[in-house]
């Protein structure tokens, strides 16, 4: 799997929503390898969208589309300011990598050293369920230089701050300490979701 990530600040929101929803309607149909994407928008007004394609030459292909090239200068004309952009196709899914059912969504960005540490800590499923059951399903994508984005799907709210509250086995929470040492929380309270199979 391939994702991408979109990121900067946006006051035009309403516009940057109906934008968003004539892609999934006028050039999805045309996107081969599109899966699917999480979009929403932080209390701050930064825009975050996290898009998921087959593999790296599906965005590409997509990309050299010229109406994607048109859509995309729409789309970077309703940012109030530079826009920032996060390829990976080093993505790990967990709990089949969320839902579309989630009404709260929690997007973290970090960096480590060590990728392979972080990667075995997500793909603990089982230990990940019991310790958090609040969790619908996450991505985490990885870029080459330890730069991680991780897209974590929750029912709402109030269990995801439930969860947080849970204090995990010693064992865990020195990983979680490494995992999220400078990282920044970026949370969606009103997240909307694409998806190919809809």
């Amino acid at each position: 799997m391939f994702i991408q990530i979109i990121q900067g600040r946006c006051t035009r929101q309403d516009e940057m929503h109906a934008l968003a929803d004539e892609w999934r309607e006028r050039l999805s149909p045309g996107a081969d390898g599109w899966l699917g994407g999480t979009y929403g928008f932080t209390d701050d007004g930064q825009f975050v969208g996290v898009v998921r394609f087959e593999d790296r030459a599906a965005a590409e292909a997509n990309s050299q589309r010229p109406e994607q090239g048109a859509w995309a200068e729409r789309m970077a004309s309703l940012f109030d300011g530079p826009v920032e952009f996060h390829d990976s196709d080093d993505v790990t899914l967990l709990f089949d990598g969320g839902s579309d059912e989630a009404g709260f969504v929690q997007v973290i960005r970090g960096k480590v050293d060590d990728p392979s540490r972080l990667r075995a800590m997500m793909t603990d499923a089982q230990l990940l369920h019991e310790m958090r059951p609040d969790i619908l399903g996450a991505t985490l994508a990885i870029e080459p230089d330890g730069t991680y984005t991780e897209t974590v799907a929750f029912r709402d709210e109030e269990s995801a701050r439930k969860g947080e509250t849970v204090m995990p086995p010693e064992e865990v929470r020195a990983e979680l300490e490494y995992a999220m040492r400078g990282a920044r929380f970026y949370d969606l309270r009103h997240p909307w979701f694409e998806s190919a199979h809809h």
